[in-house]
């Protein structure tokens, strides 16, 4: 690792953050810092794809070392040890095109975090000038909440290196996906708030612990469905709703949910058996209607709720999709496509469920978490003037 390469590293995160920031300046948002936000979770969320991307194309070690590539900042520059490696295992884990995958979500990734940085700077310089002016500190702008974005996004970025060092390790691997969705989650919560939202039903108090199930649920969905990922057991079973032809296949959910040993082996250093891949796709596709069908529940009472029913109609509209991506990757032999978008899918759900969260918390006699809101008429609903 030379500091040459890790200038040029930075300068590659820069320019897409460069890019970012042309896109928040030429705005007509009155609100540059709103728009920061949204367009940093816009990248974010196109980050998760092409990690998922990544993952499925099997271009994880693309580059097998971190954070350049065979030492240098881009693959053309190492385009002669690529070449060999490709030479010797064409079908292996370095190619060409896998390193440039691999380098591309890097890069990327880089320059979420220098959005973050401007996000933490921005919201810390605004604090210092509100505290030297005496002017009363809009909660909007709290530099806390950026802060731990930055600490997150800098053990999000361990992890991404851990992933590549420790050879696609499954936990490693299912930590930093879900790393990437709860950074993706904070990022939702941090905009909803610098947003303005429609008043929210008194009734819509009484969802706020079942909003809260319903992410947990989807979160230990995501848990399941990235440790299928991982484990490469999305075709584990091809038949449904039987798996191979039975409800209750043969299954060793001993060593398929062991969770510290290396790829495809046993915590014992034994190949991994196909009794084991069976289990961990039929616990993450049995749970899937589970977590269907409370959101599904949950979708129809927000719909029946003032100020929740456009979360709640996309809610059971992204539900219905992911359950077709589900199928589909079963009855289509797993197509690279829908792969990505069933992954997609997954971070638009939890997106989702994390404002249904914010917004349940914004009901009359509900503490707001992380600040008050920023509308003023569910402000006034919420502190009323006497």
């Amino acid at each position: 690792m030379t500091t040459p390469m890790l200038i040029q590293l930075g300068s590659m995160g820069l320019l897409v953050a460069l890019l970012a920031f042309c896109v928040v300046w030429v705005s007509s948002d009155t609100d540059k810092y709103r728009k920061l936000v949204w367009v940093t979770l816009f990248l974010t969320f196109d980050l998760i794809m092409f990690g998922a991307f990544t993952r499925l194309t099997d271009s994880g070690l693309g580059c097998p070392d971190w954070p350049g590539c065979y030492g240098h900042s881009n693959p053309l520059q190492a385009h002669e040890h690529i070449s060999a490696a490709q030479e010797a295992m064409p079908t292996g884990p370095v190619t060409v095109m896998k390193a440039w995958i691999e380098m591309t979500h890097r890069y990327f990734a880089m320059g979420v975090g220098v959005l973050i940085i401007a996000l933490m700077a921005i919201a810390w310089m605004r604090w210092f000038k509100a505290r030297k002016s005496a002017v009363p500190q809009d909660s909007k702008f709290s530099p806390w909440f950026p802060t731990w974005l930055f600490l997150f996004v800098c053990l999000q970025g361990a992890f991404g290196a851990w992933t590549v060092t420790q050879k696609l390790q499954p936990v490693i691997v299912t930590t930093h996906l879900l790393l990437g969705l709860t950074l993706l989650a904070m990022l939702t919560w941090l905009g909803a708030r610098q947003s303005g939202h429609a008043p929210v039903a008194a009734s819509a108090a009484g969802l706020v612990k079942p909003a809260l199930a319903g992410l947990l649920l989807l979160i230990l969905q995501i848990a399941l469905g990235g440790w299928v990922s991982t484990n490469y057991a999305a075709l584990a079973c091809t038949d449904f709703p039987t798996c191979h032809g039975a409800l209750l296949p043969q299954m060793d959910f001993a060593n398929g949910f062991t969770l510290w040993r290396h790829l495809g082996m046993t915590a014992d250093g034994e190949f991994l058996s196909f009794q084991a891949l069976t289990a961990i796709h039929w616990t993450h596709r049995s749970f899937a209607f589970v977590v269907i069908a409370f959101v599904v529940w949950l979708a129809g009472k927000a719909l029946c709720t003032e100020g929740l029913q456009k979360t709640g109609r996309w809610l059971l509209i992204v539900v219905g999709l992911q359950l077709l991506t589900g199928l589909s990757t079963i009855f289509l032999n797993w197509p690279l496509a829908i792969a990505v978008a069933h992954n997609g899918g997954a971070a638009l759900l939890l997106l989702l469920l994390v404002m249904l969260n914010y917004k349940t918390r914004l009901a009359p006699g509900v503490s707001p978490v992380f600040g008050a809101p920023s509308h003023p008429v569910i402000a006034d609903r919420l502190n009323p003037h006497p």
